[in-house]
């Protein structure tokens, strides 16, 4: 999961036609649906901010965990301009941890698909299960197998005043993993382009692996549904929205 080095300084650049002021309020109405309209919320996978900072700007408290120091300081930059109290740490999702439990946990924009075994996903839902209040709710978003193997084997290329890159993708259907090269020419104060390269890999879940996950893991699947039309996910659907709420705390805290 070593990745978001040199591509962080222009990820948010690449990432301006992500929609990410209508996925935050999905969260929120999924949040509020069952009773979450304020309180602790953890942004696992938080990335350069952008979603903890639309989740703070709605009331929430929150806090951001993701294994890149270089994302977790641009994410840092923004909450010197927002002035929001956001707690920041740098852990690698799969074996995070927090100080006590939180009423809410949200992961967005494809960061569970850096986790490459159904095992990796299952402990990722053991942990979160872990620190969520009683009967707390994490909404999550997952990329399908579909549609990384819709892009294939392909060559992405694109050139911008402030940055040019190549973005060479190659699909392995057997492990169900898109491997993608990026190779990134930023431009610097001076006028030079410096040249980044970086490899991720992504895999895709298919639904039932994803509630199988869940269950393993002891978590009660609420809801899972085609992110892109609201319906039930088929075999074309490209990503998931996903709703889980927290078992194994039942007698706790007063919690029935």
């Amino acid at each position: 999961m070593d990745a978001y080095t040199g591509f962080a300084g222009v990820y948010d650049l690449l990432m301006d036609n992500v929609p990410y002021e209508e996925w935050g309020a999905f969260v929120v109405s999924e949040l509020k649906k069952y009773g979450i309209a304020d309180g602790l919320v953890l942004d696992l996978g938080c990335g350069t901010g952008t979603m903890t900072e639309l989740l703070a700007q709605a009331g929430y408290d929150m806090i951001g965990v993701d294994a890149s120091c270089d994302m977790l300081n641009i994410a840092m930059e923004k909450r010197e301009h927002s002035g929001h109290d956001i707690l920041y740490l740098e852990q690698d999702m799969r074996e995070f941890e927090l100080y006590g439990t939180v009423r809410a946990a949200v992961s967005l924009c494809n960061s569970l698909n850096y986790l490459l075994e159904t095992a990796e996903l299952t402990q990722v839902f053991r942990l979160v299960n872990n620190y969520l209040d009683p009967g707390g709710i994490f909404v999550c978003d997952i990329d399908t197998a579909y549609k990384y193997e819709e892009i294939g084997d392909s060559v992405i290329a694109e050139t911008r005043e402030e940055c040019c890159f190549i973005w060479d993708n190659t699909w392995h259907e057997e492990e169900k993993i898109n491997e993608y090269d990026l190779d990134f020419f930023i431009r610097a104060a001076d006028g030079r382009y410096d040249r980044c390269v970086e490899t991720h890999y992504q895999r895709g879940f298919a639904p039932e692996e994803v509630a199988k996950a869940a269950a393993d893991a002891g978590m009660e699947l609420l809801g899972m549904i085609d992110a892109d039309t609201g319906g039930e996910p088929g075999g074309r659907t490209e990503r998931l929205y996903v709703t889980l709420r927290e078992k194994g705390k039942e007698g706790f805290y007063g919690y029935k």
